[in-house]
């Protein structure tokens, strides 16, 4: 049974609120050191405190598996992950983060934090961050 069409105002304020998180992601993404999928296998790796083989990361990432041995690749020559042979499958590698990898994550998220903050500061009123700490909660409902 086909669901009903969103109502034309929640549509209106889907597509606001589309706009509005990609605009803000997109700035902070500006003082980045780490590429975005760089920083994704990261934390996918670091978050859950893991190893993956390739294909699982090319699989949560949806990407091919030959541009995720690619990142992969570029990742370990910078220090960020480390491969080591599967304990069951001679042929697969697990990749797993490094100290220097976690703590590149970490930075950068820091960095986002605090950019997000000084702006919220300069640009909210107390009250607008009371607001914005309520949609907030809202946001997190929505995931």
């Amino acid at each position: 049974m086909p669901s009903e069409a969103p109502h034309p105002d929640t549509l209106e304020l889907a597509a606001d609120l589309r706009a509005a998180l990609g605009s803000l992601v997109r700035s902070l993404r500006g003082s980045d050191e780490l590429p975005q999928n760089q920083a994704a296998v990261l934390g996918l790796l670091v978050r859950d405190e893991r190893s993956c083989t390739v294909a699982e990361l090319a699989d949560l990432q949806r990407v091919r598996h030959q541009s995720m041995a690619r990142t992969v690749a570029l990742m370990t020559e910078a220090g960020l992950v480390t491969q080591q042979p599967h304990p069951t499958d001679g042929r697969k590698q697990l990749i797993t983060a490094t100290g220097a990898g976690r703590t590149a994550l970490l930075e950068q998220r820091a960095r986002r934090e605090h950019h997000l903050a000084d702006t919220i500061e300069a640009r909210l009123t107390p009250a607008e961050r009371d607001r914005l700490r309520d949609a907030v909660s809202l946001l997190s409902r929505l995931s």
